[in-house]
């Protein structure tokens, strides 16, 4: 048998054909994987845009007064509209609602006594989002009121379609995330009522 493997060796040595074999071999592994990665990026970036046109006219819906008490159905079309195209995927939502758009992702303002940069306990602060404690982000829980901002944030798991994270040893699960921050429409009355706590 290895006699015979060692004849078509050395047959092939000086062959076109066998070069090109021993060429396909190297290279068409690496090919494979190349492909199979551009596959599992165009699908990643077609879920992007799926769930990006779904979560923007959820945001537009949800700033209007009709829809201002329950967001659930809203967060349904998000989940329907991904599902239909991405089966196994796990949605999930969240809304932080600010009184400004320059106030998104900001902490709430307290008086720094030691000069640090940084918030201390015993600090007085002022308790934008009313939970009692001082936060890095000043963001309130839920779709807020009228001329409220939300930042409106859904995030998709999924599995990837391709086995070539595996292969690279990375996780098969990935999840993307998308957000939009809108105002809502001055439908009634805003309320702003921010007590200074030193806790």
């Amino acid at each position: 048998m290895t006699r015979r493997f060692t004849d078509l060796a050395r047959g092939l040595r000086g062959h076109q054909r066998g070069t090109a074999i021993t060429e396909f071999a190297l290279t068409a592994p690496l090919f494979l994987l190349l492909l199979m990665g551009i596959f599992d990026y165009s699908w990643q970036f077609y879920a992007r845009q799926v769930l990006q046109g779904a979560v923007a006219k959820a945001a537009r819906d949800s700033t209007l007064e009709g829809n201002a008490a329950s967001q659930t159905a809203l967060d349904d079309k998000v989940r329907t509209a991904v599902k239909n195209v991405f089966g196994d995927a796990t949605v999930t939502f969240t809304r932080q609602t600010y009184d400004s758009f320059d106030a998104v992702g900001k902490p709430e303002p307290f008086k720094d006594k030691n000069g640090n940069n940084s918030y201390d306990a015993g600090e007085c602060f002022e308790d934008i989002n009313a939970n009692g404690s001082w936060d890095a982000d000043r963001g309130r829980s839920g779709n807020g009121g009228a001329d409220d901002v939300v930042l409106y944030t859904a995030s998709m798991e999924f599995n990837r379609i391709l086995p070539v994270w595996k292969m690279l040893g990375q996780p098969q699960m990935t999840i993307l995330k998308q957000s939009t921050v809108l105002r809502n429409q001055p439908y009634n009355a805003g309320a702003n009522a921010n007590p200074v706590k030193c806790t």
